[in-house]
């Protein structure tokens, strides 16, 4: 099956799966899983921060840097559409008592600073939520965030004594995408969470990274939520090949994704902003009445779609450019037979 629902599906290779059956281990509870370690110290390094943390996935890490961040009764601001506010269970909030000021994205997946601005509550009224922090997203919706913009958030943050979280679930991406070192980007927020388990191909885990300090408390979080793993060497490894052996060849996810953009716009039936393409997604509306059809016949021909509308269709390691040629033929195929 070519799995384009998400880079969430991929399965470790031969080389990870080694690494996995030989990993070194012990207790990670107690600071003594070498691999653990080993990873920590390495993510830190990659993305420019003094520490960081294995978590099970990004949604904890996200949410441990939401706690490191805030008290009970403070607030974060991030997109409506955000991971952070949508689609994580509502876990700040419940957890951690730390109200979502939801502001709407702009088109290129930025927050403007200005409406940001605008929903900022008086720090010295005690009748509004204490805002404390600005969480962005990193790639959004396969977009990435400019550089420019970026430092100017920084600022924005610095000047407003905010803190700035980075979503960086695919930052990886990102920093493939514009051709530096992913630390250009992260160099500029307080703390981030990365996935191993999308684009970098790891079976499970994200890190958290940051100043030492509010690592310390996001750990003692991890700890409170349940998530002390005790010999996670086993999953350490496996993100350990990922970062060392699988953020180079992102680039040929992006080019397969550009492929795939191109082939479906010729195959027709689709409405695909091609421009918009700019990591490893590709959104493609059809025809309401047309979308059941559409996934049932791709699934026919060995091509597993995401059910919504507009198609979220993802690239990956496990997707090759022959797959590519496939998908497009099949739509193709569907296509001529299902004219009006």
């Amino acid at each position: 099956m070519i799995d384009l629902r998400s880079d969430t599906v991929t399965r470790p290779g031969a080389a990870m799966r080694v690494a996995i059956a030989e990993a070194e281990v012990g207790d990670d509870v107690m600071g003594e899983d070498p691999s653990v370690n080993r990873l920590e110290a390495t993510a830190a390094e990659v993305v420019g921060h003094e520490a960081a943390v294995l978590t099970a996935s990004g949604t904890q890490g996200n949410l441990l840097g939401m706690l490191a961040h805030c008290e009970r009764g403070d607030e974060y601001v991030t997109g409506q559409e955000a991971h952070t506010f949508k689609y994580e269970g509502g876990g700040a909030a419940v957890l951690g008592s730390i109200q979502p000021q939801p502001v709407d994205f702009e088109p290129d997946g930025t927050l403007d600073l200005d409406r940001v601005a605008a929903v900022l509550k008086p720090p010295d009224d005690d009748h509004f939520a204490r805002t404390r922090l600005l969480c962005l997203e990193n790639t959004r919706s396969g977009k990435v965030l400019p550089l420019d913009y970026l430092a100017r958030a920084r600022d924005f943050t610095r000047g407003h004594g905010l803190g700035l979280h980075l979503d960086g679930a695919r930052v990886f991406n990102a920093a493939v995408k514009l051709g530096v070192p992913v630390r250009e980007i992260t160099r500029h927020v307080d703390t981030v969470s990365f996935c191993l388990s999308k684009g970098l191909g790891a079976p499970v885990g994200s890190l958290l990274c940051g100043p030492a300090e509010l690592v310390r408390r996001a750990r003692r979080w991890r700890k409170v939520l349940g998530g002390g793993m005790r010999q996670a060497g086993v999953i350490a490894a496996a993100g350990q090949v990922a970062l060392e052996q699988n953020v180079g060849r992102l680039a040929l996810d992006h080019a397969n994704a550009a492929r795939l953009a191109e082939g479906l716009t010729e195959a027709g039936g689709f409405a695909i902003d091609a421009d918009a393409v700019q990591t490893n997604m590709v959104f493609a509306r059809v025809e309401p009445e047309r979308l059941r059809p559409l996934i049932d016949f791709m699934r026919e021909r060995g091509v597993a779609l995401s059910e919504r509308n507009p198609l979220r269709l993802v690239t990956h390691l496990d997707v090759s450019a022959e797959d590519i040629e496939h998908v497009i033929d099949s739509a193709r195929e569907f296509f001529a037979r299902n004219v009006h």
